[in-house]
């Protein structure tokens, strides 16, 4: 039996129930994994409180990233054998697998090899938050150097990634912060600019920044009524990306400015890349392997390293759930098995 994270029914975080769970032997193409350290993600909140773009088959296991051991292979697995010290991240279905567990099975292709010189805790803090920047800035973006990026709500641990992989690419990274409290990290963590949106004008910050020009690309979680400030702060011809829901109200998009600077919009989720054939996405795999090959790099280089917010036990599963959604971490939410 292995103790593993199941919730029967929607709802806040003390759905999360830690329940004994038979071990299986993994079937053709997957994995068992031993699992040490699980990644947490604001997507399974809102796969937990039935506001994600699939929906949970009861009982529900849940999440993407996990860093551990292989303990067992199925049928047709080439690529990884017992005792490689793998992190899977977002190439699977929440309703078909979970690694919120002491043992999880995941596909084979949904787990990979990380360099040596990271932790297991950091190893299930890169693959979202990293994969997910890598994609938005450089398959879909085409981030170049000296480009212009804004990046909103930057001190989660998607935000403290895009700092980092901007500054990988050789662009310049523009931070924005509600308050004072975490400006320093986000300077320390290598933002050449930090904006605090509750004490600043983004847009005469932007200008001042900018020279005028606005930025080249908007990676932002949390859409709503903030988007007329980022189409103004868009320089013509940039890319706005909006990869969450996170404002509470509905988003509207000001559709003349938008024109009239010719702005290239694009809602995205990793799935367009990594694949998920219930939502009719197939796997692209050249840019996954670009992707995986680049964020391994920097892993390897240190030029990316995870912030790492709390550490939480398997036990304490609802607490950290509480945490994320408090909204006041900085960096990653990681539970250690």
């Amino acid at each position: 039996m292995a103790k593993t994270v199941r919730f029967h029914q929607l709802g806040d975080a003390d759905v999360l129930k830690l329940e004994d769970v038979p071990v299986r032997e993994p079937s053709k193409g997957e994995i068992r994994l031993k699992v040490e350290a699980i990644g947490l993600n604001r997507a399974e909140v809102y796969f937990r409180e039935g506001n994600y773009v699939e929906q949970p088959e009861f009982p529900s296991g849940i999440g993407y990233e996990a860093s551990g051991v292989v303990e067992a292979v199925g049928e047709d697995v080439t690529d990884l054998k017992v005792g490689d010290r793998v992190t899977t991240g977002p190439f699977f279905s929440m309703r078909e697998y979970g690694v919120y567990s002491e043992s999880a099975i995941v596909p084979a292709n949904a787990a990979f090899q990380y360099p040596d010189n990271i932790t297991p805790v950091e190893a299930a803090s890169a693959m979202i938050q990293y994969l997910t920047g890598y994609f938005a800035f450089v398959e879909i973006g085409k981030l170049q150097p000296g480009q212009f990026v804004l990046i909103t709500a930057a001190s989660s641990s998607t935000g403290y990634a895009a700092i980092q992989l901007a500054k990988m690419v050789g662009a310049t990274a523009i931070a924005t912060t509600r308050t004072q409290a975490k400006h320093q990290n986000l300077i320390d963590a290598g933002a050449d600019h930090v904006i605090i949106t509750n004490d600043e004008d983004l847009v005469t910050r932007v200008n001042k920044i900018t020279n005028g020009r606005g930025v080249d690309l908007v990676y932002d979680p949390v859409a709503g009524s903030m988007l007329a400030k980022l189409i103004e702060v868009t320089a013509p011809k940039g890319t706005i990306i909006i990869y969450g829901p996170l404002a509470p109200e509905p988003t509207v998009l000001p559709i003349l400015p938008a024109i009239t600077k010719s702005l290239r919009f694009v809602v995205y989720n990793n799935f367009e890349f990594t694949g998920n054939e219930a939502l009719g996405f197939q796997r692209d795999d050249e840019a996954v392997q670009r992707g995986i090959q680049f964020v391994f790099n920097g892993l390897a280089s240190g030029q990316l390293k995870p912030v790492i917010d709390r550490i939480f036990k398997l036990d304490d599963i609802v607490e950290a759930h509480r945490h994320m959604e408090s909204g006041q971490q900085n960096g990653k939410i990681v539970v250690t098995v």
